[in-house]
């Protein structure tokens, strides 16, 4: 893990849009698609911004959510909404999303109907990761029904996640996709968050998962 600082969220944002951009712009030259996985949540909205409006071959690039929430669009809770409103825009708005949430599957066969779609986009270009207070990454959460599952080394592609005290079961990639991207980037603001990736470096994946996913990724932090 490499932990990179800056002094504020707006010189985050726009250096970690800029680094993905020349990141997914590299894997075009070598290769005919690129696999974008990004979070959802407030947090990475600023680098949305930024990033939709770069200057990249955006037809080629397939975008994956990291998690969701089993609501359609409509929903307020929807991350995929967040992610039209904020990155599938501009320029990026060329780029193929691949929802999760599908209304004419139920969430028990999401994952082996997901799984289908996304195995041949992997492994990811570059995977940008949100962390929770409590250090959960995607929808792998301390307390999750599968989170054993998730975790494991053989784990299957997608696995759905029901987490105690949530309104809506999630579907989520697995650890092993999360950390297998050729690029992975951890985006964390604030103290308490600063705080909660010490702790998790010192603990293990079932009690803090995104320790599951530090290694080779690059932290990138601003109060």
């Amino acid at each position: 893990m490499r932990l990179q600082t800056y002094p504020d969220r707006d010189m985050l944002a726009i250096d970690l849009a800029n680094r993905m951009a020349g990141e997914l712009a590299a894997a075009l030259m070598h290769q005919e698609r690129a696999t974008l996985i990004v979070p959802g949540g407030s947090t990475p909205g600023p680098v949305f911004d930024a990033l939709c409006a770069a200057d990249i071959d955006w037809a080629r690039v397939d975008v994956l959510l990291s998690d969701e929430r089993w609501v359609p669009e409509s929903d307020p809770a929807s991350n995929a909404a967040m992610l039209r409103r904020r990155l599938l825009v501009n320029r990026a708005a060329e780029a193929r999303f691949l929802p999760f949430y599908q209304a004419d599957v139920a969430i028990d066969h999401a994952a082996a109907v997901l799984a289908t779609q996304i195995a041949p986009l992997l492994p990811a270009s570059v995977v940008l990761l949100g962390m929770g207070a409590d250090m959960h990454v995607a929808s792998l959460f301390p307390h999750g029904d599968k989170l054993r599952l998730g975790l494991d080394a053989q784990a299957p592609v997608v696995l759905e996640m029901r987490v105690p005290g949530a309104a809506q079961p999630r579907v989520t990639l697995s650890a092993p996709v999360l950390s297998g991207g050729i690029v992975v980037h951890l985006l964390i603001t604030g103290a308490e968050k600063r705080a909660a990736l010490e702790r998790a470096q010192h603990l293990p994946p079932e009690e803090a998962p995104v320790a599951a996913v530090l290694d080779g990724a690059v932290v990138h932090w601003a109060q």
